[in-house]
């Protein structure tokens, strides 16, 4: 996702407690405001839990 950038998702994800489903990511990011990229981003990944913050960037950057 070249114009995404962590930044970008920090932000969406502000408040977000985990462990989490990514419909509660997905939740999270609109309530914040999100762009409609990162919106769409967090409701393409495959996994359905994340443990932590960083498991959500791994999975939205790696692929």
């Amino acid at each position: 996702m070249a114009d995404l950038s962590p930044i970008d998702l920090q932000k969406a994800l502000s408040g977000m407690e985990y462990p989490a489903e990514k419909k509660a990511l997905v939740d999270c990011a609109r309530r914040n405001h999100a762009d409609d990229k990162v919106v769409s981003s967090l409701d393409g990944l495959r996994q359905d839990h994340f443990d932590g913050p960083n498991e959500v960037q791994k999975a939205v950057f790696s692929g």
